[in-house]
């Protein structure tokens, strides 16, 4: 009885001596970390773009009239002379007409005081008529021939107008709509033209950069002006607005004289051929234009954090403790960024599991289970 009570009172007098347990310290977690490396890549910035054709042209009379035929249909390819409408030509036959008689009369009238003259010059020389008689006749003379030439522009400008009543297709190209139809009065002051043709054989592409861009662009490429840095730009894309790019490359070959007051941007120009006809002016679409980085820091995009409008990754110390760095991004490539400056080839990264890190928090270093996936 007595050994059971003094066990008792060792134990109680134990548990009163204030001897804890230490706390044992976590441990270090075990993430993945990875190389950054340097690797040429391709990135593609995209614009939204108008399509024109080569020639876009309004179709109108240049003399007033009834429609007599349409020789076209809506839609239809035509060749470059090729005839399009006739307009009713009677009137316009019977001024050439009118304009050949007078032309004619003209002529005659100037034979007649050529005769006058002829007659007058012995008669003057014998002192039988005076000098003043042949002056006036030479002066008719002069009237006449005025009064011809008068007569046979008359003859030509009804030639002109009466050629006017076909019209003919200026260039090789797609018919638009017909809203004038066989036996409608046509004149020059119509509102509405008779229809538009458009030349498509090559399209113009339209687009434009904002200051920013065009000074990057401008910087980009080779050359002391600016033509000669459009020629060293590579060829661009058209992604169609179903999103499938247009089999053929594009050249850029234009730049505007001037920014947009309005907008801030500049208009640039690509041209693509069209062969076989498959853009039409109206079309839209986006201009995709490929940048070539060479020696690129890559960092895949699962590695960073965002924070404020920053982009952060935690690169691994010596010591194995991490440190929260921004990096500035200058493209994408896939699920990686382009890296512009904020870290160095060589750099440990951490790759996964950035919301438990905390800045010098200490970290047990891995090799990542699977590569990481790379899309260019």
């Amino acid at each position: 009885m007595k050994t059971t009570a003094l066990l008792l009172a060792t134990m109680l007098i134990y548990a009163c001596s204030g001897n804890k347990p230490q706390a044992t310290a976590p441990p270090v977690p075990g993430l993945p970390v990875s190389t950054v490396s340097q690797s040429s890549e391709t990135t593609f910035l995209e614009y939204p773009a108008a399509i024109q054709g080569a020639a876009d042209l309004e179709i109108r009379p240049q003399v007033a009239g009834a429609l007599d035929k349409v020789f076209i249909n809506e839609g239809q390819y035509v060749a470059a002379g090729q005839p399009l409408f006739k307009i009713n030509e009677l009137p316009f036959r019977e001024a050439l007409n009118t304009a050949k008689a007078s032309l004619s009369a003209a002529e005659a009238a100037i034979l007649n005081a050529q005769l006058e003259v002829d007659k007058l010059i012995p008669l003057v020389q014998n002192k039988v008529v005076s000098d003043v008689q042949l002056k006036t006749a030479k002066a008719t003379l002069q009237i006449a021939k005025a009064n011809a030439a008068q007569a046979k522009a008359g003859v030509a400008a009804a030639q002109i107008n009466l050629a006017y009543t076909i019209i003919k297709a200026p260039v090789s190209g797609y018919i638009g709509l017909l809203p004038k139809k066989q036996g409608s009065l046509v004149s020059p002051s119509d509102t509405a033209p008779l229809t538009q043709l458009s030349d498509v054989h090559e399209v113009r592409v339209y687009f434009s950069l904002g200051e920013d861009d065009f000074i990057d662009f401008n910087t980009k490429y080779s050359g002391k002006t600016l033509t000669e840095r459009i020629k060293n730009v590579p060829g661009v894309a058209l992604v169609l607005a179903d999103q499938s790019v247009y089999p053929q490359e594009g050249k850029i070959d234009m730049v505007d004289g001037q920014f947009d007051k309005q907008t801030g941007a500049i208009t640039l120009r690509a041209s693509f051929p069209n062969a076989q006809g498959l853009l039409r002016s109206g079309n839209t679409g986006k201009i995709r234009i490929s940048m070539e980085h060479k020696n690129a820091l890559i960092v895949p995009q699962s590695a960073t954090v965002e924070m404020q409008d920053k982009i952060f990754v935690f690169t691994v110390a010596d010591s194995n403790k991490v440190k929260k760095m921004p990096i500035s991004i200058m493209g994408k490539s896939g699920t990686n960024y382009l890296v512009k400056e904020g870290v160095k080839s060589g750099d440990q990264i951490v790759l996964s599991g950035l919301d438990r890190l905390q800045e010098g928090q200490e970290i047990r270093p891995e090799k990542p289970a699977n590569k990481v996936a790379r899309l260019n």
